[in-house]
């Protein structure tokens, strides 16, 4: 079922009048109140988000052992290397070892 729908405008003009008769209402001194205006607050401006810094990033090609500790770190154009390294590992040490990429910081 649809509600009444309310005029603004009329509730409005209620609203001002009940305001206009309560300033003129007496308080028990006999005298009107003086409506208190409220102070404009100044605006706070927002601050500015700071850009976030673009840390660029080099890949590597890394061999590491079975406790993922680093054994030897290769350019990434050097992937032959990388696994030749860490297959001779393998052999060798009875843990296996594998390659994996690592990407680090660039300091400019």
């Amino acid at each position: 079922m649809a509600r009444k729908v309310m005029n603004r405008k009329e509730l409005r003009a209620q609203n001002d009048a009940a305001e206009a008769e309560e300033a003129e209402v007496d308080d028990e001194d006999g005298e009107a109140k003086p409506k208190k205006k409220a102070a404009k607050k100044a605006t706070v401006r927002k601050s500015r988000a700071k850009v976030a810094k673009v840390i660029r990033l080099k890949a590597f090609w890394g061999v590491f052992n079975q406790s993922m500790k680093p054994v030897a770190k290769f350019e990434y154009a050097d992937r032959k290397a990388a696994d030749k390294k860490a297959t001779d590992l393998s052999a060798s040490a009875k843990t296996p070892h594998f390659v994996q990429i690592i990407k680090e910081a660039i300091e400019a």
